[in-house]
């Protein structure tokens, strides 16, 4: 497959005002909509978010409200931010790796070419979906793009260079613990909404959009995984040590993206 563009995100530019997801206030009522806003902070400044309401439980309808929704806590908001700046900074990490791979895999193996591609094109549009979040929730970027981008390009062409089982196993390992990551923070916002539930607050669509998007992209990471596998991820050499250091530099650099 032949490289593709990946999206500038360092660039993004910050809204002008906030969106309506994170909330640190009370909901207001307004006569042109039909429902109240929920937003992190009303002047938060552009390194903070400025937005989160609240996920609809398998098609079921939540229970009627009375009072409305509640203010996310500051350790809420600052999960939240950590969440979306973290998932930004991984999704152009893959694409980055694919970008790196294809060339040399596909040189080598033409049939694979559909696949790098299908890989590449999921991971180029988890990258829209999160540019378009941290932007509209004024969520800062990680302040490390230079470093990831050096990082994830001599990861995918290495990796490459060792051969199709090399290459693969960098996806398992990435993606066991992109997964798990994932399935973490759904974890946690659904344990938010139980929470809110229980006391009787309403959950915002926003918020409840938030779920299934982080649900859609775990489902993509993992199909990556299944597919890894299928084309000879284990038999790469050695399996254990190669696949065991790219999930430790998985973890650091998720621990530090969410953090800087």
């Amino acid at each position: 497959m032949a490289s593709r563009p990946v999206l500038r995100t360092a660039r993004v530019l910050l809204p002008a005002t906030p969106s309506r997801l994170f909330s640190t206030t009370a909901p207001t009522t307004s006569t042109t909509t039909s429902s109240s806003s929920s937003s992190f902070s009303s002047s938060s400044s552009p390194t903070s978010p400025s937005s989160i309401s609240q996920p609809k439980g398998d098609g079921q309808q939540p229970p009627k409200s009375t009072k409305g929704r509640k203010p996310l806590t500051p350790e809420q908001r600052t999960m939240l931010s950590r969440a979306l700046r973290v998932n930004q900074a991984g999704e152009l990490a893959a694409t980055l790796i694919y970008t790196a791979q294809t060339p040399l895999v596909v040189s080598r193996e033409p049939h694979l070419r559909p696949l790098m591609q299908h890989m590449y094109d999921q991971e180029e549009g988890h990258l829209r979906t999160f540019n378009e979040l941290i932007h509209r929730h004024r969520v800062r970027p990680t302040a490390l793009y230079p470093l990831w981008q050096v990082l994830a390009t001599g990861l995918g062409w290495t990796t490459a260079m060792l051969g199709r089982e090399a290459a693969m196993a960098c996806t398992e390992a990435v993606e066991t613990e992109i997964g798990g990551h994932y399935n973490g923070q759904i974890r946690d916002l659904l344990a938010m909404v139980e929470g809110w539930e229980r006391e009787g607050y309403e959950v915002g669509e926003e918020f409840r959009s938030l779920i299934e998007t982080l649900r859609k992209t775990r489902d993509e990471e993992l199909e990556h995984l299944d597919h890894a596998v299928e084309h000879d991820a284990r038999k790469a050499e050695p399996h254990w040590l190669l696949t065991g250091i790219i999930r430790l530099g998985c973890r650091g650099a998720i621990w530090v993206s969410e953090r800087v």
